[in-house]
C-alpha cells in the first residue's frame, strides 16, 4: 500500500446499520460507493457506545487492504424524518428549542433497550434523571453503556426530571 492510499478523505453519509455486540456496522453514502466500515473503537473515540441506524455521520475515511473504513468521526446527526413526541402532559412548560436548555453532564445508571428506558445521574444532584428510548434515538444513539458518561439536556416533568437530548462527553466539549 503506498502512502497515497492512506490519506483520510472526509465524507458525509448515513449508518446503514451498527451492532454494538458485534462492534461495528456499516456507513452508506449518496454516491453509492459501497459499504464503509465503522468499528466501534472509532465510535467510542468520539464518545459513543452506539449509533442509531439512519443517523447523519461525517467520518474521514481510508482505503485499507480490506475496504474504505471511517477512521474519525467528526459529526453525529439523528436520523432524518425522527421527532421526539412525548406525552401532552409532560411537555407543559417544556421550551420550544431544546438545544437552549443547558447541558448537564452525567454518567449512566443503567439503560434497558426492551425496556425502552433507563436512568442516570447528573454530577452533584442526588435524583436519578429518566431517559426514554426515544429521546436517545432522536438524539443518534441506539443504546447506552451503565457508566458511559453523556451530556443531557433535562427538563421537570410530571414524576420528575427527564432528558430530552442526549449528547456524547466528548462532542459536548466541542460546542
Amino acid at each position: 500500500m503506498t502512502d497515497e492510499d492512506k490519506v483520510a478523505v472526509v465524507i458525509e453519509g448515513r449508518v446503514k446499520w451498527f451492532d454494538p455486540g458485534k462492534g461495528f456496522g456499516f456507513i452508506v453514502t449518496e454516491a453509492g460507493d459501497g459499504d464503509i466500515l465503522l468499528h466501534a473503537n472509532v465510535l467510542r473515540n468520539f464518545g459513543q457506545s452506539s449509533i442509531a441506524d439512519g443517523a447523519g455521520i461525517t467520518v474521514r475515511v481510508q482505503q485499507t487492504a480490506r475496504g474504505v473504513q471511517a477512521v474519525e468521526v467528526l459529526r453525529i446527526q439523528p436520523p432524518e424524518g425522527v421527532a421526539l413526541v412525548l406525552a401532552e402532559e409532560d411537555q407543559s412548560g417544556f421550551p420550544d428549542d431544546v438545544t437552549s436548555l443547558p447541558l448537564e453532564p452525567a454518567r449512566v445508571k443503567w439503560f434497558d433497550k426492551d425496556k425502552g428506558f433507563g436512568f442516570a445521574n447528573v454530577f452533584g444532584r442526588p435524583e436519578d434523571v429518566f431517559i426514554h428510548v426515544e429521546v436517545l434515538r432522536v438524539s443518534g444513539f441506539a443504546d447506552l453503556v451503565a457508566g458511559e458518561a453523556v451530556c443531557l439536556r433535562i427538563v421537570e416533568g410530571k414524576r420528575g426530571r427527564m432528558a430530552v437530548q442526549v449528547v456524547s462527553w466528548e462532542s459536548s466539549v466541542r460546542r
